[in-house]
C-alpha cells in the first residue's frame, strides 16, 4: 500500500461507524426524555469503564470487576440525578467518581479523576441541554464538534504544516486545529443568518471546538501514559467510546461553564 493510501485508509470504517453512530443519535436526540437519557447512561458509562481500564494497573489486563462496577456507578448516579428524589443534586453525587477513581489502584489517578469528573459532567450536560435548551442546541453542539473535527481531519491530511502538540498528539497540527476554528465559526453563521441563533454563537462556537480539541488532546495524553492505542475497539474506525466521544466531551463541559455566565444565543 503507498504512503498516500494508508494515510486515508482508515476513512471507510470510519464513516461508516459515524453514519450509523449519527443516526441513532439523531433518533435519540429526537426522541428525547427517558430514552435519550438511556443512550446518555449507556454512553458515560463505557466511557468510565474504559477509563478505568486503561489507568488499571495492568491497563485492563487484569480482573474486570473494579472497572464495571465504576461503570455500573457512573450510570447509577446518571439515572438518579434524573430520578425524582427530593435533595439529590448531581453536582454532589458527581465527586462519588472522582473518589472511586483516585481511592483505587491505578496509574495517574489525578489524571483519571478529572478526566472522569469530566465525563460525568458532560454527560449530565448532555441530557440537560437537551432536555432545556432544545433539539436546535444540541445539534449545534454536535455539529461543532462534528464540524470541527471533519475540517480538521482534512485540513491536517492536506494542508500538514507544525504540529499543535507533538509530544502528547502527533498527528494534530496547527492547520487542523485553525481549520476547526473556522469551520465552527461559519456553522455558527448559518445558523445566524437562517434566523435560528444570535450572533453571539459565532463567537462561542470556536472556543467550544476548542474545548473539544482539547478533550481530545487530554484522551491522547492519558492514552499514551498509559501506552495504549486506542480506549477500547467498540467502535470500528474510531477505536472505543472515548476516542469518538472525547472532544464532545470536552465541549459539552465549556458550554456547562459558559452557561453559568452568559446566556445560550440558540435554543432555549
Amino acid at each position: 500500500m503507498s504512503r498516500d493510501a494508508a494515510q486515508w485508509a482508515d476513512l471507510k470504517p470510519r464513516a461508516l461507524s459515524a453514519v450509523a453512530m449519527l443516526v441513532v443519535g439523531a433518533v435519540e436526540i429526537w426522541l428525547g426524555g427517558l430514552p435519550f437519557l438511556a443512550l446518555v447512561t449507556l454512553l458515560t458509562a463505557v466511557m468510565i469503564w474504559e477509563l478505568a481500564r486503561m489507568t488499571g494497573p495492568l491497563a485492563g489486563l487484569g480482573p474486570n470487576w473494579l472497572p464495571l462496577a465504576l461503570a455500573a456507578l457512573a450510570a447509577g448516579l446518571m439515572v438518579l440525578d434524573e430520578a425524582p428524589h427530593d435533595g439529590i443534586n448531581a453536582w454532589f453525587l458527581f465527586p462519588v467518581m472522582g473518589l472511586a477513581l483516585v481511592a483505587t489502584p491505578r496509574r495517574h489517578p489525578v489524571a483519571a479523576t478529572l478526566i472522569g469528573l469530566a465525563i460525568m459532567v458532560a454527560g449530565h450536560g448532555l441530557f440537560v441541554l437537551r432536555d432545556e435548551q432544545g433539539v436546535l442546541a444540541f445539534v449545534w453542539l454536535l455539529s461543532v464538534v462534528i464540524v470541527s473535527d471533519v475540517a480538521g481531519y482534512f485540513a491536517g491530511r492536506m494542508l500538514g504544516g507544525p504540529k499543535f502538540w507533538p509530544a502528547i498528539s502527533p498527528k494534530k497540527t496547527w492547520s487542523g486545529t485553525v481549520a476547526g476554528w473556522i469551520g465552527a465559526a461559519l456553522l455558527a453563521l448559518g445558523f445566524v443568518l437562517a434566523g435560528q441563533a444570535g450572533w453571539g454563537l459565532v463567537i462561542l462556537s470556536p472556543l467550544v471546538a476548542f474545548a473539544g480539541q482539547m478533550g481530545d488532546i487530554a484522551e491522547s495524553w492519558i492514552k499514551r501514559r498509559t501506552g495504549v492505542k486506542d480506549s477500547s475497539n467498540l467502535i470500528p474506525g474510531h477505536g472505543g467510546v472515548m476516542d469518538r466521544f472525547d472532544a464532545l466531551t470536552g465541549a459539552m463541559v465549556a458550554v456547562m461553564l459558559l452557561t453559568r455566565f452568559v446566556d445560550l444565543p440558540i435554543g432555549g
